[in-house]
């Protein structure tokens, strides 16, 4: 019964200690995502209504590291959201003589 306290003491440590590490690297997660969702829907938005490509083509063309980045298209706006779960959403929409413009943050 003595070794039962310990292992609970290090279990409840270490929680600490990655919840700590959570907060500290949450502003920077949250800023990447960011930057992330609006390139892909920036990207995406592009190549769906000013090259003209379907979005099943366009989801191929994602950069290593974009794995997360989840794209929906809205055809009724012509525009694209991009999204990071929990983190971010970003979207893009066409315009014509101007292409595709990153929509403000909301």
């Amino acid at each position: 019964m003595s070794g039962r306290p310990k292992w609970i003491f290090v279990l409840a440590a270490i929680a600490v200690v990655l919840a700590g590490l959570l907060a500290w690297k949450w502003g920077d997660l949250r800023a990447r995502a960011e930057v992330g969702a609006g390139y892909g829907a920036r990207v995406a938005c592009a190549c769906r209504y000013v090259e003209g490509r379907t979005m099943d083509s366009c989801r191929t063309d994602k950069e290593p590291g974009m794995a997360l980045v989840t794209l929906a298209d809205r055809p009724e706006s012509r525009s694209v959201r991009a999204s990071v779960p929990l983190l971010a959403s970003r979207s893009a929409q066409y315009r014509p003589g101007w292409g595709c413009l990153l929509d403000p943050p909301q």
